[in-house]
């Protein structure tokens, strides 16, 4: 009985390039998947480095793919880093930004201070709006005592010409000349997968973290204590995934070939391996 209990606690958080869609196409079986989610009553989230795009937008963009799901089911690195804020600074903060309405918008419902005016933290995140001025101004600052984090480490991000810089490599020129590395929140940081299940209300024991990279969704759910499972839809195959120390617990094709309903967390599977007592 307490077994069936915990599997109907499971829950799912799902990457969502190269797992749900890749560019414009949605990924085949990802629609049926998040149906099954959706109709067994299963907890889920999409999970997104990118914090570029607010979670109304990416709700929207799904929908027009044709998943139909709350605006609530996304958490974004934007989120994340309004969470570490609020975290550290609860009397508040004032943070100077180079970024997206993703990240300003978190930031504004965090009640942080956006401000070039001695803030007590610079932020950098994706961004179409990143020039030479930005970068000075962001590093004469760090060098006046402001601390510098980043939404997330990844290096590139798609597009339809292939990769563009993405925020690891905007934050590039800034610690060259400050010798201040940044600290990023977004996967794999253990903190983003610990506000993401906050946000689902569930235990890492019972959680399914799905993703494509080996780098940022296995290892950050690894390091958090989810069950991880690797879909070969997105950037990695196995002769690639086989070269890490680290290994997922399920590889699966795509989200189509898994069953919420009979896949089994890694704490049930270690525990129906061992012997009756």
């Amino acid at each position: 009985m307490h077994k069936d209990n915990r599997t109907y606690q499971k829950a799912f958080i799902m990457d969502m390039d190269g797992v749900v869609y890749t560019g414009s196409h949605l990924i085949s079986g990802s629609g049926e998947f998040v149906g099954k989610l959706q109709q067994g009553g299963y907890k889920f989230l999409f999970l997104t480095n990118n914090s570029y795009h607010k979670p109304l937008e990416i709700r929207d963009r799904l929908m027009g793919m044709g998943i139909d799901v709350p605006e609530d089911c996304f958490y974004t690195s934007a989120m994340a880093t309004a969470s570490f804020l609020r975290v550290q600074r609860p009397e508040g903060c004032s943070a100077y930004v180079i970024g997206g309405p993703g990240i300003v918008e978190e930031l504004e419902k965090a009640g942080i201070t956006i401000t070039s005016d001695r803030p007590d933290y610079v932020i950098v995140a994706e961004t179409e709006q990143y020039d030479y001025a930005k970068i000075i101004e962001a590093t004469l600052l760090i060098q006046e005592g402001a601390k510098f984090i980043a939404t997330n480490p990844d290096l590139t991000g798609p597009s339809l010409r292939g990769p563009v810089p993405a925020c690891g490599a905007l934050v590039a020129p800034i610690e060259r000349v400050t010798g201040v590395p940044p600290y990023f929140l977004g996967k794999p940081n253990p903190a983003m997968m610990f506000w993401a299940r906050k946000k689902l209300g569930v235990h890492s024991a019972n959680c399914f973290m799905i993703g494509d990279r080996m780098d940022t969704d296995i290892v950050g759910g690894l390091e958090s204590g989810m069950t991880t499972c690797l879909v070969l839809s997105g950037v990695t195959s196995r002769e690639t995934m086989n070269r890490f120390p680290y290994q997922p617990d399920y590889v699966f094709e795509n989200l189509w070939e898994i069953d919420p309903g009979s896949i089994l967390s890694r704490r049930d599977r270690v525990e129906n391996a061992m012997p009756d007592s």
